[in-house]
């Protein structure tokens, strides 16, 4: 088990999940639908099984090229610590059960399972064809807000998709920046990213615009919503971190890439969902 929660990456889940929750508790607070500790469970368990498939996948997708590159070599799949068999058949099983806890969520979340699953799997081969594979990603994470306002609700609004598209272009932005440590072996694989087609520094550039979106949907989705002090505070610490780790990396120098990536944003997701539902629970 721990093995299968190294492969997936299981700790990357603060990125999406607090937006989850956020849609979560639009509905609950802001739009006077019932709570219910039921759906609440669902709606945490679809978020475990949706991302352990689609982290899982892509690394079984991803196996050879993993192997080839010295930064990834180690990884469980190309490593032998996890078999491809295994891998899939864990990718098999956890889709299965997102589905499955879909169908007690209620009716539109289940017939759109297998949508969402098509974009979160999907992922996996795109930077094979696009360099927009970044946005790719982020369009997967972007399910989190409204997938989770669906569940209580049934009903699409405009509200939880201004958080969708934060979130589409905040994990692209920082996706970017990831990518950058790959940029020379995509190159030579002939692998598309916007750091190997771009170069760095237009990279980094094109990552702090995305950012500057995602935190326009951020103020758009705060004032649409009249939301008080507790919600402008998480905005403005979301705000701030997201230009702090533009300053952590360089073209020439990616050595604190990871504390970017991970550290920060996952920093900047927890406090904002924290504060976004306290707001709610308090206006």
């Amino acid at each position: 088990m721990k093995n299968f929660f190294s492969l997936v990456k299981f700790s990357h889940t603060v990125f999406a999940l607090p937006f989850a929750l956020i849609g979560f508790f639009l509905a609950v607070f802001h739009h006077q639908y019932s709570f219910s500790w039921f759906t609440f469970l669902l709606v945490i368990l679809c978020m475990v099984f949706a991302r352990s498939a689609a982290m899982a996948f892509n690394r079984y997708a991803d196996e050879y090229i993993d192997r080839q590159n010295p930064r990834t070599a180690k990884r469980e799949i190309p490593a032998g610590i996890v078999s491809r068999h295994s891998a899939l058949l864990f990718v098999i099983a956890n889709a299965l059960l997102f589905i499955i806890t879909t169908y007690f969520i209620n009716t539109l979340c289940f017939v759109l399972s297998p949508v969402a699953l098509l974009v979160v799997l999907g992922y996996s081969y795109t930077k094979r064809f696009t360099s927009l594979s970044h946005l790719v990603l982020g369009l997967g994470l972007s399910l989190a807000p409204i997938g989770a306002y669906l569940a209580v609700t049934e009903q699409f609004h405009i509200l939880p998709l201004f958080y969708s598209f934060a979130v589409l272009f905040w994990v692209a932005g920082f996706d970017i920046i990831y990518a950058l440590q790959d940029d020379d072996f995509d190159r030579e694989e002939n692998l598309y990213s916007l750091p190997a087609m771009l170069g760095r520094k237009k990279a980094l550039l094109l990552s702090g615009a995305m950012h500057v979106i995602s935190a326009s949907f951020v103020i758009i989705a705060g004032f649409y919503a009249d939301f008080g002090l507790w919600y402008w505070t998480g905005a403005a610490v979301f705000l701030v971190l997201l230009i702090y780790q533009h300053t952590l990396v360089k073209p020439d120098d990616l050595s604190r890439v990871n504390v970017a990536f991970f550290t920060t944003n996952g920093m900047a997701s927890i406090i904002f969902a924290t504060t976004v539902i306290l707001d709610l629970w308090l206006s």
